[in-house]
């Protein structure tokens, strides 16, 4: 049996290495590069060449992140949160714990059918799901908010995209970690279907949807107390 090198990975705790000491990202991957190349033995030339390639396939990328910024910043410009939170305090029956409820929903269903993008906290949670969810607060606290509550509220939106998102997506069968678990069993002999695995996330997703929504409804529970007490 051929002996397997490891010495590549030492470009990985260079990445480690730069993130930890705060260096430029870009010289870092540049470093972790050239490391790992040197390492399998890559000549000069072969790096060079694989850092353009890397480059040419991913120069538009930051493009593809930077126009949906610009258009939401440019909606915030021409009052999107403010039409948000009016919008939500129309609505008797709303409160904070439940509007973050039905987004829990809908992100963890949506990430379950691996549509990761419909979510995050650039594109929906600041822009619409936090004034939503403070508009709502307010309604039923007579618009009186205290800066504790309010950073909490949009603690709360923070976290109930990433608990939909994170328990959500374990249950897509095209998951990166479920591929990644198939082919390392596979490998050791044991074969085991995508959907399988990914049905066996549906516990984890179901308890994950029943905590975080108790945890909501405490913080109605909040908002009520602090507006009484106003």
């Amino acid at each position: 049996m051929a002996a397997v090198n490891l010495w590549p990975l030492a470009g990985v705790a260079v990445i480690i290495a730069g993130f930890v000491l705060r260096a430029n990202p870009a010289l870092v991957v540049i470093a972790a590069c050239g490391v790992t190349g040197f390492a399998a033995a890559m000549p000069v030339q072969a790096i060079l060449e694989s850092l353009g390639a890397a480059f040419i396939k991913t120069r538009n990328l930051p493009l593809i992140y930077l126009l949906p910024l610009a258009a939401i910043g440019l909606l915030e410009r021409f009052g999107l949160k403010e039409h948000a939170q009016a919008s939500i305090a129309k609505i008797r029956s709303a409160t904070t714990g439940r509007l973050l409820v039905v987004y829990l929903f809908v992100r963890e269903l949506s990430a379950a059918f691996g549509l990761t993008s419909l979510g995050g906290h650039a594109s929906m949670v600041r822009p619409m799901i936090a004034p939503m969810a403070e508009g709502a607060a307010e309604a039923r606290a007579a618009g009186k908010l205290s800066d504790r509550l309010r950073h909490r509220i949009r603690a709360m939106a923070a976290a109930t995209d990433n608990v939909g998102l994170f328990f959500g997506e374990d249950i897509f069968v095209a998951f990166g970690a479920i591929v990644l678990m198939q082919t390392i069993l596979r490998a050791e002999g044991i074969e085991v279907s995508p959907l399988h695995m990914a049905l066996w996330g549906l516990p984890t997703a179901i308890c994950a949807f029943v905590i975080h929504s108790w945890n909501l409804r405490r913080l109605d529970v909040h908002i009520r107390d602090e507006g009484k007490a106003e």
